[in-house]
This record gives C-alpha cells, sequence and structure tokens, in this order.
C-alpha cells in the first residue's frame, strides 16, 4: 500500500515536511520520572500517523472579533511565502494551514486529519476532519479555532497537522452490543485476576512496600502479557510504531 503525496504549492515553494508521528510530548517530559510514558495507550496514540510539520516560526493572535483580518499572524522573521502555508481563511476565529499536498490513497481508506495526538496548545484547539482521499482530486486544510482570545505560538518544525488512515466505510458494518460480561465466563476470569492484581498493587504502593515502589508500575498491557500466565500471550501485540519515512517516488 502507499500513500501518495503530490504537493500542490508553487514550484519556488518548499512544501512542508512530512515525518512519522513522534512520541515525545513536552508536558509528557515535565512529568515527574516522565511518568505518561508508562501508558502504552498515549505512546501508541502519538505515533500512529505521520505528522506535518510547520515551516515558518509565527505568532497568531485574535482580538475575539468575526472578520478575516481579527486575527493577525505575524512571523519572527520576514517570510515570502507566509501565506502559502497559513492564513486567516473562514473567519470567527478560525486559523487555517494548508498541509502544501493532495493525498491520494488505497481504495476505500480515508484519510483523517488532525492535530497531534496528546499536543496541547493552550487557547487553540485543533479541528478534526475525515477525508474520502481515494477520489479527491484537490487539497483539504487544516484549521485550528481559537477558544479565546488571545495569542499562540506555533514553533518552526512543530506539528500542525496529524494524518492517519481509516477504513471510514467499513465503520458502518460494525454493530456495537452491550453484554454482561457474565455471559463471556472466561473474560470474566481473566477481568477478576487482573483487578485482583491491580487492587494488591496500589495498596502496596500507597503502604510504601519496597518493591512495589522499585517495581513503580504493573507492565501486562506494555509487554502483553497476561497475570498468573491465565491465557496464552497475545500474538501481534504491538508497543511501538515504526512508520515509513515519505520518500520521492
Amino acid at each position: 500500500m502507499e500513500l501518495e503525496c503530490y504537493p500542490t504549492v508553487p514550484r519556488d515553494v518548499t512544501p512542508p515536511e512530512i515525518v512519522p508521528g513522534r512520541q515525545q510530548r513536552a508536558w509528557m517530559d515535565h512529568f515527574s520520572a516522565r511518568h505518561p510514558y508508562r501508558c502504552l495507550p498515549l505512546n501508541m496514540a502519538n505515533t500512529s500517523g505521520w505528522e506535518i510539520l510547520n515551516p515558518v516560526a509565527f505568532t497568531a493572535e485574535w482580538n475575539g472579533g468575526l472578520f478575516q483580518e481579527d486575527i493577525k499572524i505575524t512571523p519572527d522573521r520576514p517570510h515570502p511565502h507566509l501565506h502559502h502555508y497559513v492564513k486567516s481563511h473562514f473567519s470567527h476565529g478560525v486559523l487555517t494551514f494548508h498541509t502544501g499536498y493532495m493525498f491520494r490513497t488505497p481504495p476505500g481508506w480515508s484519510m483523517l486529519a488532525q492535530g497531534a495526538p496528546n499536543h496541547i496548545k493552550d487557547g487553540i484547539q485543533a479541528l478534526a476532519g475525515v477525508v474520502e482521499t481515494d477520489w479527491l482530486p484537490f487539497p483539504f486544510t487544516m484549521n485550528w479555532l481559537f477558544t479565546r482570545p488571545g495569542r499562540v505560538r506555533f514553533e518552526k518544525g512543530e506539528p500542525f497537522c496529524f494524518i492517519t488512515l481509516l477504513q471510514d466505510r467499513t465503520l458502518h458494518e460494525i454493530q456495537p452490543v452491550v453484554r454482561s460480561l457474565d455471559r463471556n465466563p472466561e473474560l470474566r476470569h481473566q477481568y477478576d485476576v487482573w483487578e485482583k492484581h491491580r487492587t494488591e498493587f496500589n495498596q502496596k504502593i500507597f503502604r510504601g512496600d519496597p518493591e512495589a515502589t522499585k517495581e513503580a508500575w504493573q507492565r501486562y498491557y506494555f509487554k502483553g502479557e497476561f497475570p498468573e500466565d491465565i491465557a496464552p500471550a497475545p500474538e501481534g501485540h504491538v508497543n511501538k510504531r515504526r512508520l515509513k519515512t515519505p520518500r520521492m517516488g
């Protein structure tokens, strides 16, 4: 499978760089002992797609008004191609980025465009969209909505868009069903064993038990294991993404 990325910027303009999603987040780094990195779901979300990187450092300021001119974009240094990357287009406090590409996905696959997962920005929120890139012959924009009047910074190299793929038509075939856990005795047993271990471990942490404190956290999910070997380890468990870097084709 290929994700085709066709630059749409003028020939004298460099399109934004696309890189595999990176695990690091500033707020995760600042936690004591970098504790959030122990959460595999966070790490996997951060890396389950590709980042499109902002090529020009700038500050955007919204005065709270409803018009295009109510957002002011100021680059750190004058840049002749700034308008090819970011502008005020939709008004109402919406900041618009141009990805610089038209994307084409395999049949049946759409693109989810959003902010980089768990990448937090104060004062502005990334909007998400699903695009049928298996047929669309024109590009889409990435938009952020100011949550209040004020200034926000976008650094050079900071992700302004995160793209990943999904088979959205297949979602229509999925039927959610709510069932009592007691109807699945095997799963009930696995859950009860996990809950027992979890409760005992947390109690030891609370009491300051030396062994539990040294262990710091349980690694069943991170390792893809069951407590007490109550079932074979799941095949195909993934605890690290290794997405491909775009190449010239």
